[in-house]
This record gives structure tokens, sequence and C-alpha cells, in this order.
């Protein structure tokens, strides 16, 4: 298939990268010629310098036989021309856009990308996509990384192990003995900044960060057995009212649990705009790293910290004092990823990548058929798929253990009807059944292919 991506930032690399590890036809479009060159010099995709908007660079692109255009470039507007024009011009069939204003987010503007207007068929907010992903840390306390699947029934949970964790030094084979009642499969370890899959051999050790697929009914437990803390969270302290912080404020004040939340923002215009857009939520003008700020906001009573401003630096460090305070839970945005590894040091409970976020979101929209959903792992270096099996797929009647499975891919999770299974050897893949697999990036092109699952986005 042949995609073009415009933009060739951190959000538009990645999904030009994954695209044409898949064998698609990709060509990445962008103004700067360094990022176009690095690029192509990194990945095996075409370029083309220039405005993606100009209809000129769009046909030197490709765009008269292009099946699907990527607008995430860093502006709004020229996406929405892009789409504009690969519609009006090029008739290109598929047309997926990123969006960070929320102006245009509105649910009152949808009819605005109907085809007799803004042609979109697909939009992407990120300031949405981390907003819900700061939602959902909320929701599993005591994780780094966690995401829904088959319709929420099944969560993927990162969890770092510390030392007084019950299963550490446990082979994963006894574990599931010990605990044979529990729906939940660890798929993945990351030790020493390896991420690795597991068999049952393998044995879990202080520091391991693991990722766990369990049901949704066994997220409580799992998390116990994991030695991680689940009590619910009552007060929350919000840094940041732009965007992300505000739509974070906003849900939880429509949400059923009736969590208190208290939000810190620098910008006197930004304060006094979440002042008159929240109801119950309490705004504090100041700066988010200012102690005395801090326990104005009782951070010495608090559940939680969220730190979403859109600055790393004063995240991390946000973070870190709301940590070394006493703070239970906390959470800090980094659009870095190379900061990743100071999570444990700074003992942070969570990092945020709007990137990964990003770019998982775009994923789960362009694939369809019958792959529907997929979730990036890490810095790209797994991913998660969740996909229907077909008829003429090669697992369809057969026994896992007889599966000739890659190495670096493991199955998570089987839904049967309205019924999910934790997967065992003995499990049989039927026809019409969804599979969740856990696979490395190097691997997921035969994880497709074992699937018989071809990119079908039509």
């Amino acid at each position: 298939m042949k995609v073009i991506v415009c933009g060739a930032g951190q959000v538009g690399w990645q999904i030009a990268r994954h695209l044409a590890v898949e064998n698609n036809d990709v060509t990445i479009v962008d103004n700067n010629p360094g990022l176009v060159n690095q690029a192509t010099d990194a990945l095996d995709v075409s370029g083309i310098t220039g405005f993606a908007s100009y209809p000129d660079v769009l046909r030197r692109a490709g765009a008269r036989d292009a099946d699907m255009i990527i607008a995430a470039t860093h502006s709004d507007e020229v996406n929405m021309v892009t789409c504009q024009v690969a519609h009006s011009v090029f008739k290109i069939p598929r047309k997926v856009a990123r969006l960070r204003a929320q102006s245009y987010l509105d649910v009152i503007y949808t009819d605005l990308y109907q085809r007799d207007h803004l042609p979109i068929d697909v939009v992407i907010s990120p300031e949405k996509e981390v907003a819900a992903a700061a939602l959902r840390q909320l929701a599993a306390p005591s994780t780094f990384d966690n995401e829904p699947f088959l319709q929420g029934d099944v969560e993927m949970l990162g969890i770092t192990l510390e030392e007084d964790c019950a299963v550490v030094n446990t082979p994963l084979r006894q574990l599931s003995e010990l605990f044979s009642t529990l729906r939940a499969v660890v798929c993945g370890v990351r030790r020493e900044e390896h991420l690795f899959t597991t068999n049952g051999d393998d044995q879990l050790f202080a520091g391991d960060q693991v990722y766990v697929f369990t049901h949704k009914d066994d997220v409580r437990r799992t998390l116990e057995i994991f030695g991680k803390n689940t009590k619910k969270r009552e007060r929350v302290i919000i840094i940041g009212a732009g965007n992300v912080g505000l739509s974070v404020a906003s849900q939880l004040e429509k949400g059923s649990d009736r969590i208190r939340a208290k939000i810190i923002e620098r910008s006197r215009e930004c304060a006094e705009k979440a002042a008159e857009s929240l109801e119950r939520t309490i705004v504090l003008h100041g700066d988010g790293l200012d102690k005395d700020l801090l326990e104005e906001a009782n951070l010495d009573k608090a559940d939680a910290l969220l730190a979403l401003t859109d600055d790393d630096k004063t995240n991390l460090l946000t973070a870190t004092r709301a940590k070394a305070a006493g703070c239970p839970q906390v959470v800090a945005l980094v659009n870095d990823h190379g900061l990743a590894p100071l999570m444990q040091p700074l003992k942070i409970d969570a990092f945020i990548h709007p990137r990964a976020t990003t770019v998982s979101s775009i994923l789960r929209h362009i694939r369809h058929g019958r792959v529907r959903q997929v979730y990036s792992v890490g810095d790209a270096e797994a991913e998660v798929i969740e996909a229907q099996v077909m008829s003429t797929s090669p697992i369809a009647g057969q026994i896992i253990r007889d599966v000739t499975i890659p190495e670096g891919a493991l199955i998570a999770a089987v839904q049967k009807g309205d019924k999910v299974v934790r997967p065992t050897g003995d499990t049989r893949i039927e026809e019409g059944d969804v599979v969740v697999i856990f696979s490395l990036a190097r691997n997921i092109e035969e994880v497709e292919r074992l699937l018989q699952v071809q990119i079908d986005f039509f």
C-alpha cells in the first residue's frame, strides 16, 4: 500500500517506521530538509522536501496513486488543508489528521470533517489521548503503563517490582500454579533497559519492569500479588492547566468517584480560564515548583500528583519534589523519551509519553480489517496487537502449543464470543476468536503473517 506521511517530526517518523517495516510504500514530506534526510537515511522510505499542503509537493510525493495520507505536521491548519487538497485534487481514499486546538475538536463542530466540508476520515488529538492516559494511571495506581484491550475486558499493566514483592525469584511456571484462578499473564520484562518476552522458566527480580495482561476483574488482585498499593485515589494535584491538565480535571469532575482535584498553573491567563471552566476544582495561580504553594495545595494529604505542563524539566522536578515529600503516586508528562531511564532513580511512578500515545492512537485508527487495535510499548520496542482470527489464518483450529509463534511474541489473551480466557498451551484458537499478542518490534512482521492479517484499510 502507498502511504504519504506529512511531517518528519517524532510522530511522523515513528509512523513512517511502523508502516515501512510492514513493507508499505511510504513517502515522508517535510519542509525541513534535515529531517527528511534523517528519515530517508534511517528508514526504508522516500522523502520529499516542501510544504505538505502544496499540491505540487503532494504530486511529487506520489499523491496521484496514494492509498492514504497521514497529516502530522506541527500545524493544525496545514494538516487540515493537506487533507482537503488530498481529497479534492488527488482523490486519496483515506485521510488522517492530527489536530491540537480544542476549538477544532468540540463535538458541536464534528460536521466540519464530512466529505462536503473538510474531508478528514480520522481526527487524532494528542492532548485528548494524553489526558486519557493520565486518567488511566489514576485508575491503575502503582503502574508505569497501562492500556485496555478487548473493549476494556483486559488490561495491560506495567509494574516495577520491588525487593519486598512476594513473586520475586519465583519462576513464572510456579506463579501460574500458585495462583491458578488468576487470569493474568506476564508477557514482557524490561531488565537493565533490555526488553524481552518470557517463558515458564524465567524468574522475576527486583527492579524488573514487567508487562502483565489481566482480566479487568482481576486488576486489583494482580496488583496486590505484585506488591502494589491499590488504595483508591481521592485527592489529586494537577500541575499545569493547559489543554491536558484542563481535560483531566474536567473528566475527574464528571466521574462518579468524586475525586477532589486542585490545579496549580503559572500563567494567570490560563489559571483564570481554568477557574471559569471548572466547577469543583480549586485553581491556584503560581509555580508548581514552589514548595510553599505545594504546601498550600496540601501535598502532604494528596494521593497523587500529575505533572502535566509542556516543560519536561518542570514536570520531572515537580514530580521528584512531590515524591520526596511522601506523595504515594507521581506521574510526569515527558516528551523526550530519552529521559525514561530517570524514572527509577528519581522514584517517579510513571511517565506519559505524548509521542508513543499519539503513535498508538494513529496506528489504532488506520489499521482496519482484522487488526482491531495496536499499542506501541516503550520507545517503539514492542507492540501489542489485537486481531480477529480468520478461517485462513495458520493458527485457526490449532492449540497454542502446536503453533509456531515467533520467539519474541506471546499470546496474552483470547476472547471467545463474550468470554475472555487466559491462554495456555491447551487453548484452541478458532475462527472468530480475538487474540491479543505481545510482540517485540523485530517480530511484528512474522506475527502479521501468522495471523494472515494484511493491513487492510478498506
